[in-house]
């Protein structure tokens, strides 16, 4: 019973985050016409008045984000062109990564490095999972265990680390940068702002939750190999 127990707790701690982050994206994705204008136009609107008419908005298939190489806010394309309270919300939150960006914020320097740094170690870490599986079958070697396993470490650790590091970049952009910007320019509806707090804090935690996912993977390597 406790071990059932036990499970059920580490499948909500690693699962609940996610869970919610997108219960929370998809309730106030609609109605989709909410505000007159799309996600992208909010994005251009906030860019503009605090002086980054060099940065992009782009629509991508990749997730929201921000490049800051690029210097382009990338927003998906029910953000990029929605009007719900999820993609004004949204493009604010980015909008406030590209704030971070031009003002020097100190986390989102370390968080670029750590991903320049970091992207090596996980392209090497992937190949050698690539690789050892085959390598087993050819020699049948038991350390070609220990191998797969320090690669797993090497490209899902270095992926936690990354998510971890990134948080508290995320709140400041969500409750720092975003939500500031969007009172001060009276964009939400008097009703939507409690609202709009909760997708500030989906935006946060959707790292979070990646974390999470990651370690879970680590796991998985793990009572791979003790069989």
């Amino acid at each position: 019973m406790a071990i059932i127990f036990f499970i059920l707790v580490i499948v909500a701690i690693v699962f609940g985050p996610a869970i919610w982050v997108n219960r929370v994206i998809d309730r106030y994705s609609v109605p989709a016409n909410r505000y007159p204008g799309t996600g992208g136009e909010l994005a251009r609107q906030l860019l503009d008045r605090h002086g980054l008419q060099a940065v992009v908005v782009e629509a991508t298939d990749q997730g929201d984000h921000y490049d800051p190489e690029a210097k382009a806010v990338r927003l998906s394309e029910d953000k990029f062109g929605g009007k719900s309270l999820t993609a004004v919300t949204v493009a604010a939150h980015e909008v406030g990564h590209a704030l971070q960006d031009h003002e020097g914020y100190g986390p989102l320097r370390m968080r670029t490095r750590l991903v320049k740094a970091t992207r090596g170690i996980e392209k090497v870490g992937a190949g050698v999972l690539m690789v050892a599986p085959f390598l087993a079958l050819a020699t049948r070697v038991p350390a070609i265990g220990l191998i797969t396993f320090g690669a797993g470490l090497l490209t899902l650790g270095t992926s936690a680390l990354v998510h971890f590091i990134t948080l508290p970049t995320e709140f400041n952009a969500s409750f720092a940068r975003a939500l500031p910007m969007l009172d001060e320019q009276d964009i939400l509806k008097a009703v939507d702002k409690p609202h709009a707090r909760k997708l500030l804090t989906a935006a946060a935690l959707t790292y979070v939750s990646a974390s999470l996912m990651s370690l879970l993977n680590i796991a998985r390597w793990l009572a791979i190999l003790r069989r």
